[in-house]
Protein backbone atom coordinates (compact mmCIF):
# COMPACT_ATOMS: atom_id res chain seq x y z
CA UNK A 1 0.00 0.00 0.00
CA UNK A 2 1.10 3.25 -1.31
CA UNK A 3 0.08 7.07 0.72
CA UNK A 4 1.58 9.43 -2.06
CA UNK A 5 5.43 7.89 -2.37
CA UNK A 6 5.17 6.21 0.78
CA UNK A 7 5.43 2.61 0.17
CA UNK A 8 4.36 0.61 3.24
CA UNK A 9 4.36 -2.91 2.04
CA UNK A 10 1.13 -5.47 1.94
CA UNK A 11 -1.28 -5.28 4.45
CA UNK A 12 0.16 -2.75 7.14
CA UNK A 13 -0.80 -2.11 9.90
CA UNK A 14 -0.29 1.30 11.90
CA UNK A 15 -0.39 2.74 14.68
CA UNK A 16 -3.95 5.13 15.73
CA UNK A 17 -3.69 8.42 16.75
CA UNK A 18 -4.20 8.69 20.67
CA UNK A 19 -4.18 11.59 22.96
CA UNK A 20 -2.07 11.23 26.21
CA UNK A 21 -1.22 8.08 24.58
CA UNK A 22 0.76 8.44 20.75
CA UNK A 23 3.96 10.14 21.99
CA UNK A 24 7.60 9.78 20.66
CA UNK A 25 8.58 7.06 23.04
CA UNK A 26 5.56 5.04 22.65
CA UNK A 27 5.36 5.65 18.80
CA UNK A 28 9.49 4.71 18.75
CA UNK A 29 8.43 0.97 20.78
CA UNK A 30 4.96 0.60 18.42
CA UNK A 31 7.38 0.63 15.33
CA UNK A 32 10.23 -1.72 16.99
CA UNK A 33 7.37 -4.31 17.91
CA UNK A 34 6.34 -4.45 14.13
CA UNK A 35 4.14 -1.12 13.22
CA UNK A 36 4.15 0.06 10.11
CA UNK A 37 3.77 3.27 10.75
CA UNK A 38 2.75 5.64 13.40
CA UNK A 39 0.74 8.57 14.32
CA UNK A 40 1.54 11.85 16.65
CA UNK A 41 -1.39 12.84 19.61
CA UNK A 42 -3.78 14.68 17.64
CA UNK A 43 -2.85 18.51 17.27
CA UNK A 44 -5.00 21.35 18.30
CA UNK A 45 -4.75 23.89 15.07
CA UNK A 46 -5.45 26.85 17.16
CA UNK A 47 -3.07 26.03 20.02
CA UNK A 48 -0.63 25.17 17.46
CA UNK A 49 -0.95 28.55 15.66
CA UNK A 50 -0.46 30.60 19.30
CA UNK A 51 2.61 28.50 19.97
CA UNK A 52 1.93 26.72 23.16
CA UNK A 53 4.60 24.66 24.67
CA UNK A 54 2.38 21.28 25.42
CA UNK A 55 0.96 21.78 21.94
CA UNK A 56 4.00 22.17 19.84
CA UNK A 57 6.19 19.14 21.83
CA UNK A 58 4.11 16.88 19.89
CA UNK A 59 5.49 17.92 16.66
CA UNK A 60 8.47 16.19 17.99
CA UNK A 61 10.03 12.62 15.85
CA UNK A 62 12.28 10.50 16.55
CA UNK A 63 14.40 8.82 13.68
CA UNK A 64 13.78 5.77 14.05
CA UNK A 65 10.01 5.65 14.48
CA UNK A 66 9.20 6.68 10.51
CA UNK A 67 7.11 6.85 8.76
CA UNK A 68 5.58 9.41 10.80
CA UNK A 69 2.44 11.15 10.33
CA UNK A 70 1.04 14.31 12.34
CA UNK A 71 -2.37 14.33 13.18
CA UNK A 72 -4.36 18.16 13.08
CA UNK A 73 -7.65 18.94 13.84
CA UNK A 74 -9.74 22.01 14.37
CA UNK A 75 -12.53 23.90 13.25
CA UNK A 76 -11.82 26.70 10.76
CA UNK A 77 -10.27 27.09 7.93
CA UNK A 78 -7.09 29.38 8.04
CA UNK A 79 -5.88 28.15 11.54
CA UNK A 80 -6.45 24.26 9.86
CA UNK A 81 -3.88 25.90 6.47
CA UNK A 82 -1.26 27.57 9.19
CA UNK A 83 -0.88 24.13 11.25
CA UNK A 84 -0.42 22.08 8.55
CA UNK A 85 1.99 23.90 7.10
CA UNK A 86 4.02 24.30 10.74
CA UNK A 87 3.55 20.31 11.00
CA UNK A 88 4.76 19.77 7.52
CA UNK A 89 8.01 21.73 8.62
CA UNK A 90 8.37 19.81 11.54
CA UNK A 91 9.33 17.15 8.73
CA UNK A 92 6.56 14.61 9.10
CA UNK A 93 5.52 11.90 6.06
CA UNK A 94 2.17 12.73 6.10
CA UNK A 95 -0.48 15.17 7.33
CA UNK A 96 -3.49 13.69 8.53
CA UNK A 97 -6.62 15.48 9.77
CA UNK A 98 -8.87 14.32 12.61
CA UNK A 99 -12.88 14.32 11.40
CA UNK A 100 -13.17 11.69 14.07
CA UNK A 101 -12.74 12.43 17.39
CA UNK A 102 -15.83 12.01 19.09
CA UNK A 103 -14.93 13.50 22.67
CA UNK A 104 -17.64 16.27 23.72
CA UNK A 105 -14.96 19.33 24.21
CA UNK A 106 -13.46 18.55 20.01
CA UNK A 107 -16.74 17.17 18.49
CA UNK A 108 -19.14 19.55 20.67
CA UNK A 109 -17.55 22.82 19.26
CA UNK A 110 -17.24 21.02 16.08
CA UNK A 111 -13.83 20.04 15.13
CA UNK A 112 -13.51 16.50 14.78
CA UNK A 113 -16.52 14.11 14.70
CA UNK A 114 -18.25 17.55 14.60
CA UNK A 115 -17.57 17.97 11.10
CA UNK A 116 -19.68 14.79 9.87
CA UNK A 117 -22.36 17.87 10.94
CA UNK A 118 -20.96 20.13 8.61
CA UNK A 119 -20.14 18.48 5.83
CA UNK A 120 -19.17 21.67 2.97
CA UNK A 121 -16.71 22.81 5.83
CA UNK A 122 -14.97 19.63 6.10
CA UNK A 123 -14.58 19.28 2.63
CA UNK A 124 -14.01 23.26 2.66
CA UNK A 125 -10.94 22.73 5.28
CA UNK A 126 -9.56 19.19 3.32
CA UNK A 127 -9.58 21.43 0.07
CA UNK A 128 -7.17 23.87 1.57
CA UNK A 129 -5.00 21.91 3.63
CA UNK A 130 -3.98 19.88 0.26
CA UNK A 131 -3.59 22.65 -1.19
CA UNK A 132 -1.06 24.58 1.47
CA UNK A 133 1.27 21.55 1.72
CA UNK A 134 3.56 19.65 -0.53
CA UNK A 135 3.33 16.39 1.70
CA UNK A 136 0.79 13.63 1.26
CA UNK A 137 -2.37 14.41 3.25
CA UNK A 138 -5.34 12.30 4.55
CA UNK A 139 -8.25 11.78 6.74
CA UNK A 140 -9.02 9.92 9.82
CA UNK A 141 -13.54 10.36 10.03
CA UNK A 142 -16.38 7.56 11.44
CA UNK A 143 -18.67 6.12 9.40
CA UNK A 144 -21.02 9.53 10.12
CA UNK A 145 -22.82 11.11 12.89
CA UNK A 146 -25.22 8.81 14.35
CA UNK A 147 -27.30 5.65 12.76
CA UNK A 148 -29.68 8.52 10.75
CA UNK A 149 -26.52 9.78 8.99
CA UNK A 150 -23.90 6.84 7.89
CA UNK A 151 -22.66 9.08 5.15
CA UNK A 152 -19.37 7.39 4.72
CA UNK A 153 -19.49 5.67 1.07
CA UNK A 154 -20.41 8.87 -0.38
CA UNK A 155 -18.32 11.12 2.05
CA UNK A 156 -15.38 9.28 1.03
CA UNK A 157 -15.47 9.94 -2.94
CA UNK A 158 -16.07 13.70 -1.50
CA UNK A 159 -12.68 13.61 0.61
CA UNK A 160 -10.86 11.91 -2.88
CA UNK A 161 -12.19 14.45 -4.82
CA UNK A 162 -10.65 16.87 -2.69
CA UNK A 163 -7.25 15.44 -3.37
CA UNK A 164 -6.57 13.11 -0.12
CA UNK A 165 -4.36 10.05 -0.24
CA UNK A 166 -5.86 7.82 1.35
CA UNK A 167 -8.72 7.56 4.30
CA UNK A 168 -8.55 5.53 7.71
CA UNK A 169 -12.56 4.94 8.51
CA UNK A 170 -13.39 4.46 12.33
CA UNK A 171 -16.24 1.93 11.78
CA UNK A 172 -18.93 3.40 14.42
CA UNK A 173 -20.68 6.78 14.34
CA UNK A 174 -20.00 10.07 16.73
CA UNK A 175 -22.93 9.31 18.78
CA UNK A 176 -21.50 5.40 19.34
CA UNK A 177 -18.16 7.26 20.76
CA UNK A 178 -16.30 3.97 21.29
CA UNK A 179 -19.34 1.61 22.39
CA UNK A 180 -20.98 -1.84 20.53
CA UNK A 181 -18.91 -3.03 17.93
CA UNK A 182 -17.12 -1.36 15.14
CA UNK A 183 -19.29 -2.11 11.67
CA UNK A 184 -16.79 -3.85 9.68
CA UNK A 185 -19.24 -4.18 6.84
CA UNK A 186 -19.76 -0.63 6.18
CA UNK A 187 -15.91 -0.38 5.81
CA UNK A 188 -16.34 -2.73 3.22
CA UNK A 189 -18.84 -1.23 1.53
CA UNK A 190 -16.17 2.35 1.66
CA UNK A 191 -13.89 -0.09 0.16
CA UNK A 192 -15.89 -1.83 -2.41
CA UNK A 193 -16.81 1.61 -4.20
CA UNK A 194 -15.42 1.55 -7.39
CA UNK A 195 -15.13 4.94 -7.44
CA UNK A 196 -12.60 5.39 -4.88
CA UNK A 197 -9.24 4.57 -6.08
CA UNK A 198 -6.67 6.02 -2.76
CA UNK A 199 -6.27 3.35 -0.44
CA UNK A 200 -9.00 2.52 3.06
CA UNK A 201 -7.57 2.04 6.39
CA UNK A 202 -9.89 0.25 8.60
CA UNK A 203 -9.71 0.85 12.32
CA UNK A 204 -11.73 -0.72 15.57
CA UNK A 205 -11.49 -3.64 17.79
CA UNK A 206 -8.61 -4.81 16.60
CA UNK A 207 -6.83 -6.44 19.56
CA UNK A 208 -5.08 -9.17 18.25
CA UNK A 209 -3.56 -10.84 15.41
CA UNK A 210 -6.73 -12.91 14.07
CA UNK A 211 -9.21 -10.24 14.05
CA UNK A 212 -6.33 -8.10 12.06
CA UNK A 213 -6.08 -10.72 9.21
CA UNK A 214 -10.18 -11.35 9.71
CA UNK A 215 -10.31 -7.25 8.99
CA UNK A 216 -7.89 -7.65 6.03
CA UNK A 217 -9.90 -11.08 4.51
CA UNK A 218 -13.54 -9.57 5.40
CA UNK A 219 -13.43 -5.77 4.22
CA UNK A 220 -10.86 -5.78 1.51
CA UNK A 221 -8.85 -2.51 3.34
CA UNK A 222 -5.50 -2.11 2.64
CA UNK A 223 -4.39 -1.53 5.94
CA UNK A 224 -5.86 -1.90 9.52
CA UNK A 225 -5.34 0.72 12.12
CA UNK A 226 -5.08 -0.34 15.73
CA UNK A 227 -5.58 1.99 18.61
CA UNK A 228 -6.63 1.07 22.12
CA UNK A 229 -5.32 -2.19 22.31
CA UNK A 230 -2.00 -0.76 22.08
CA UNK A 231 -2.55 0.82 25.26
CA UNK A 232 -0.10 -0.40 27.59
CA UNK A 233 1.25 -3.46 25.06
CA UNK A 234 2.98 -2.23 22.15
CA UNK A 235 3.93 -5.76 21.81
CA UNK A 236 0.36 -6.35 19.99
CA UNK A 237 1.84 -5.03 16.84
CA UNK A 238 4.77 -8.27 17.19
CA UNK A 239 1.52 -10.51 17.83
CA UNK A 240 -0.11 -9.28 14.50
CA UNK A 241 2.88 -8.92 12.27
CA UNK A 242 3.61 -12.99 13.33
CA UNK A 243 -0.07 -13.51 12.17
CA UNK A 244 0.39 -11.98 9.21
CA UNK A 245 3.31 -14.04 8.25
CA UNK A 246 5.82 -11.71 8.87
CA UNK A 247 9.34 -13.41 9.87
CA UNK A 248 11.61 -11.37 12.79
CA UNK A 249 8.80 -10.43 14.81
CA UNK A 250 9.69 -10.27 18.39
CA UNK A 251 8.45 -12.67 20.86
CA UNK A 252 7.82 -11.24 24.02
CA UNK A 253 7.44 -13.51 27.03
CA UNK A 254 6.54 -12.26 30.64
CA UNK A 255 9.61 -10.63 31.46
CA UNK A 256 9.93 -9.08 27.97
CA UNK A 257 6.36 -7.12 28.74
CA UNK A 258 7.76 -5.97 32.12
CA UNK A 259 10.63 -4.74 30.64
CA UNK A 260 9.01 -2.59 27.79
CA UNK A 261 6.59 -1.06 30.37
CA UNK A 262 9.81 0.10 32.40
CA UNK A 263 11.11 1.60 29.66
CA UNK A 264 8.14 3.45 29.06
CA UNK A 265 8.35 4.88 32.54
CA UNK A 266 12.02 5.99 32.17
CA UNK A 267 11.33 7.65 29.08
CA UNK A 268 8.42 9.34 30.02
CA UNK A 269 10.33 10.77 32.80
CA UNK A 270 13.42 11.48 30.58
CA UNK A 271 11.03 13.74 28.08
CA UNK A 272 8.24 15.49 30.24
CA UNK A 273 9.93 15.17 33.85
CA UNK A 274 9.47 12.99 36.94
CA UNK A 275 5.52 14.89 37.61
CA UNK A 276 4.34 14.92 34.19
CA UNK A 277 5.90 11.89 32.86
CA UNK A 278 4.54 9.52 35.91
CA UNK A 279 1.47 11.24 35.43
CA UNK A 280 1.59 10.62 31.51
CA UNK A 281 2.80 7.14 31.78
CA UNK A 282 0.19 6.24 34.20
CA UNK A 283 -2.29 5.28 31.51
CA UNK A 284 -0.61 2.43 30.20
CA UNK A 285 0.11 0.70 33.78
CA UNK A 286 -3.85 1.21 34.04
CA UNK A 287 -4.64 -0.52 30.77
CA UNK A 288 -1.94 -3.32 30.56
CA UNK A 289 -2.98 -6.51 30.07
CA UNK A 290 0.08 -7.71 31.58
CA UNK A 291 -1.09 -6.78 35.02
CA UNK A 292 -4.73 -8.32 34.13
CA UNK A 293 -6.15 -11.10 36.21
CA UNK A 294 -3.35 -11.21 38.77
CA UNK A 295 -4.88 -12.39 42.53
CA UNK A 296 -5.17 -10.22 44.93
CA UNK A 297 -3.67 -7.08 42.50
CA UNK A 298 -6.07 -4.27 44.16
CA UNK A 299 -4.41 -2.45 46.26
CA UNK A 300 -0.69 -2.39 44.83
CA UNK A 301 -2.77 -1.47 41.69
CA UNK A 302 -3.85 1.60 43.67
CA UNK A 303 -0.58 2.26 44.96
CA UNK A 304 1.20 1.98 41.48
CA UNK A 305 -1.31 4.66 40.21
CA UNK A 306 -0.65 7.04 43.39
CA UNK A 307 3.07 6.93 43.84
CA UNK A 308 4.05 10.54 42.19
CA UNK A 309 8.17 9.93 42.17
CA UNK A 310 10.20 7.53 39.97
CA UNK A 311 11.67 5.92 43.22
CA UNK A 312 8.05 5.22 44.49
CA UNK A 313 7.24 3.51 41.35
CA UNK A 314 9.75 1.31 40.62
CA UNK A 315 9.73 0.42 43.87
CA UNK A 316 6.39 -1.08 43.33
CA UNK A 317 7.11 -2.39 39.88
CA UNK A 318 9.90 -4.67 41.55
CA UNK A 319 7.69 -5.92 44.08
CA UNK A 320 4.87 -6.84 41.26
CA UNK A 321 7.72 -8.69 39.27
CA UNK A 322 9.15 -10.22 42.39
CA UNK A 323 5.70 -11.10 44.21
CA UNK A 324 3.23 -11.10 41.32
CA UNK A 325 4.50 -12.29 37.70
CA UNK A 326 7.15 -14.76 39.27
CA UNK A 327 5.19 -15.91 41.86
CA UNK A 328 3.12 -18.26 42.94
CA UNK A 329 -0.32 -16.26 42.30
CA UNK A 330 0.23 -14.82 39.12
CA UNK A 331 -3.15 -15.98 37.92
Amino acid sequence: MKIGNIDLGDRPVLLAPMEDVTDAAFRLQCREMGADMTYTEFVNADALVRDIAATTRKLEIEPGERPTAIQIYGRETAPMVEAALRAEAAGPEVIDINFGCPVKKVAGKGAGAGMLRDVPKMLEITRAVVDAVRLPVTVKTRLGWDADSRIIVDLAERLQDCGIKALTVHGRTRAQLYTGRADWDMIARVKANPRLSIPVIGNGDITTGEEACQAFERSGVDAVMVGRASIGAPWVFADIARRLGRTGAPVLDTDDKMATLRRLVRESVERNGERRGILHVRRHLAATPLFKGLFDFRSTRIEMLRADTLVELEAVLDRIESDFLHGNDKR
